[in-house]
């Protein structure tokens, strides 16, 4: 049998892999890699929702010697957290998403086009993808431009912060980063107005300090700008390819169809971790206490038990939305919805300002990541329509 593990730049069709192993070992031990991979889709919404696996701990006894800032950032995380903290950091993390500031993306989109287009070509993915959500998130809480400039452009580098291993420069790279980031979000929450209260109201209901509460909500923003780096980015270039290949963009219903279809059929993440705090079972398989488990959710997105012809993209699918690329239960992202309307309204604008979009690359190569399908570039010409 192939690893379980393997990096999707390695990888023609992951979904070939995820078929094969669906049909014959749907919950498969993985004797090289120690670790269990799950791929129908019971089976992953079963360990998502189980009270027995945690999140695995990432830099456990700080062995990755990230500095203060950096590692007040990982430690509060909602997406890394358990049990209480979890609990603390997910309240922390909707508070902010219903403070943020409803914008018109289309004056950022555009402005992102018109700096990088050149005789009508662009990369997608490097001028736009990578930008735009953390642009939309800065610009949602007021951040001054000279700010939104300096974390837009080292997002990518403190990025890596999520990472189980780090290299030595990626940890140098974060540990210049985090102080002036965590700084700049800082001093910018303490001016918002609903600021105060949100501290308040936090603390008493979970019996922790102010200053506790005001490091679990920058480190939760700073998180969000990271996921919107690596998630928004893919979301925006798969759904592109997908629109493009079947040419579902004439209104901005068929758009936003579409782009769940694609979270569900080519979703830029394709698995996640836990790890067993208790025996327990899967089927017949016994998963033991401190077994690593690899929940496949792009396997479990075609799983053909769940979704009607799962290998065919069809917007049109009445259960699209059901898809588990966001996750489900305590550690569903919070920013589903967020993403699903960021990427229509950004794609729609592309659809109904450019009269022609075409894809210039035969063949997309992705990042070589083990948990996530992410082109590195998308070079498209665009004409505007007159």
């Amino acid at each position: 049998m192939p690893s379980t593990l393997f990096l999707q730049s390695d990888v023609t069709d992951p979904y070939s892999i995820y078929k094969t192993m669906l049909e014959k070992h749907p919950a498969y031990w993985d004797e090289a890699a120690k670790i269990w991979a799950i791929y129908s889709y019971e089976d992953c919404v079963s360990i998502l929702k189980n009270t027995k696996v945690a999140i695995p701990i990432v830099n456990s006894d700080n062995e990755q010697r990230l500095n203060k800032y950096a590692l007040d950032i990982l430690t509060h995380l909602t997406r890394l957290s358990n049990g209480v903290q979890h609990e603390v950091a997910r309240e922390v993390a909707m508070q902010l998403f219903s403070n943020m500031k409803s914008i018109n993306i289309n004056s950022i989109i555009f402005q992102l086009i018109e700096n990088d287009l050149v005789e009508e070509k662009i990369d997608w993915v490097n001028s736009v993808c990578k930008k735009l959500p953390v642009l939309t998130v800065l610009n949602s809480f007021g951040f001054e431009e000279k700010d939104c400039d300096f974390i837009s452009e080292n997002i990518e580098s403190f990025s890596k912060i999520m990472l189980p291993k780090k290299t030595g420069e990626q940890v140098k790279a974060i540990n210049e980063i985090s102080e002036k980031i965590f700084l700049i979000v800082e001093k910018q929450l303490s001016s918002l107005s609903f600021y105060e209260s949100l501290l308040k109201k936090i603390s008493e209901s979970n019996s922790l300090s102010p200053d506790e509460i005001k490091t679990i909500c920058v480190s939760n923003l700073i998180g969000l700008f990271v996921q919107s780096f690596d998630a928004g980015r893919g979301i925006l270039s798969n759904s592109l390819l997908q629109l493009l290949s079947h040419k579902t963009f004439s209104n901005k219903i068929e758009v936003q169809k579409s782009i769940i279809e694609t979270l569900r059929f080519d979703p830029p993440i394709h698995n996640t971790r836990r790890i067993a705090s208790e025996d327990f079972l899967i089927g017949e398989s016994l998963i033991k206490k401190n077994d690593s488990i690899l929940i496949v959710l792009a396997s479990a997105n075609r799983d053909s038990k769940k979704f009607e012809n799962a290998f065919d993209f069809d917007i049109e699918r009445n259960n699209n939305i059901e898809n588990l690329t966001f996750g489900t239960g305590g550690h569903m992202c919070v920013a589903k919805h967020f993403s699903i309307h960021l990427a229509t309204e950004a794609l729609w604008f592309l659809f109904d300002q450019y009269k022609t979009i075409k894809l210039l690359a035969n063949k997309i190569q992705y990042e070589p990541m083990i948990n996530a399908r992410l082109p590195k570039t998308i070079w498209i010409s665009l004409y505007k329509k007159q």
